[in-house]
């Protein structure tokens, strides 16, 4: 079984200038594989092999223009024109959405590192064309043993690098129950088994208190722009850019916030040791159409709740499965099995007008779950 492991680096000027700049290539090569992709398409060429296209970069690398990628590992811009190829055959294939060109403002500086010549020792990684970089952590990561997939990522304030390694994987004794778990907006999740549901961590005090400072600093960095534009051009100041590294700051709280509680949830219901987990199969890109509950869809980040509950539950052995998008849970009585024909998203109580039963709309849909039958 192979898990991931995930540790900040230490890095002095000169290696974090270097760090930048392979990011740098990464994207380059990217976006020049992605562009030689739509002009194939668009002259009715077929879909280009990405061994074809690491072959032209090869030989292009010899002339006077790009030379400079010479100076960087070959293995950044090898793993950037395979991962733009499967994201263009994904896209053909109808499985995800049109591959888009990264920015460097928007996209997060990352890069991959080979398996081989990735190595760790006394607290220090040594990646590719870059040196020996301190490690924030002594011994998170064992030493010589085989990696998979490493990657090297700047979060807005951090870098870190991550890698796969193969661990036993323990037998576990479970329970024989199946839960079925209710995810939302009012409440992050809703389980047939356990009484209480998880909050929505975003209502809390906390959390406003940091997002009204975060608008608080936004406005501020807005109106300073504002005072200082020239034309049609805008002015950076220093007072901006210490401005703009603070939300930054802020942002990545916010997020490293959510994400741990997460975690948290979903490593509670897990560790219940149901034999089976049942969770509606969500049609997120849709909600997020919905404009008055789109942001609070986002916040709440259910396909990531989704996905962590998934490997957390195969991990040990638990089946997790994935109900019908148009199967009724809310709609249907845990207590008789009466369907209604329709049920408004106000009505938070389920009311059944056949046998009389009142319960929570979320924990009722929990139950249905939990009882779901693959067809």
């Amino acid at each position: 079984m192979i898990t991931a492991l995930r540790v900040r680096l230490e890095p002095n000027k000169k290696q974090m200038s270097k760090l930048f700049q392979s990011a740098g290539v990464a994207r380059w090569a990217y976006n020049w594989t992605l562009g030689k992709q739509e002009e194939n398409y668009k002259n009715g060429g077929k879909f280009i092999k990405n061994g074809e296209l690491r072959k032209e970069l090869t030989q292009l690398k010899q002339t006077e223009e790009l030379k400079w990628l010479n100076a960087y590992s070959n293995n950044i811009t090898k793993q950037a024109i395979k991962d733009a190829c499967d994201a263009y055959y994904k896209y053909f294939k109808g499985l995800s959405g049109k591959p888009k060109f990264k920015s460097r403002r928007k996209s997060p500086p990352k890069f991959y590192q080979d398996t081989e010549k990735i190595k760790f020792k006394d607290g220090k990684v040594r990646l590719e064309k870059i040196g020996w970089v301190k490690l924030s952590e002594k011994n998170r990561i064992p030493e010589d043993i085989k990696y998979t997939n490493p990657r090297v990522k700047f979060d807005g304030v951090h870098w870190y690098v991550s890698v796969g390694i193969e661990v036993e994987k323990k037998p576990v004794e479970l329970t024989g129950c199946s839960i079925g778990i209710d995810v939302g907006v009012k409440e992050l999740a809703v389980c047939s088994n356990i009484e209480e549901a998880y909050k929505n961590i975003n209502k809390t005090k906390k959390l406003r208190k940091i997002e009204k400072k975060l608008k608080r600093l936004q406005r501020k960095v807005s109106n300073k722009y504002e005072k200082k534009k020239e034309g049609r051009s805008y002015v950076k100041t220093g007072n901006i850019i210490k401005l703009e590294k603070n939300i930054k700051k802020l942002h990545r709280r916010l997020g490293n916030i959510r994400t741990d509680y997460r975690h948290k949830v979903t490593t509670e219901i897990v560790k219940t040791k149901p034999s089976r987990i049942v969770m509606e199969n969500l049609n997120i890109s849709g909600m997020m159409k919905n404009k008055h509950l789109s942001k609070a869809i986002q916040q709440q980040g259910l396909y990531e709740f989704s996905k962590f509950i998934k490997y957390k539950a195969e991990r040990q052995g638990t089946e997790f499965v994935e109900a019908d998008r148009w199967y009724p849970s809310s709609k249907t009585c845990s207590e008789c099995g009466y369907v209604k024909a329709k049920l408004s998203l106000s009505e938070r109580e389920f009311r059944c007008e056949c046998c009389g039963a009142v319960i929570d709309r979320d924990k009722n849909a929990s139950i249905n779950l939990s009882r779901y039958k693959v067809s």
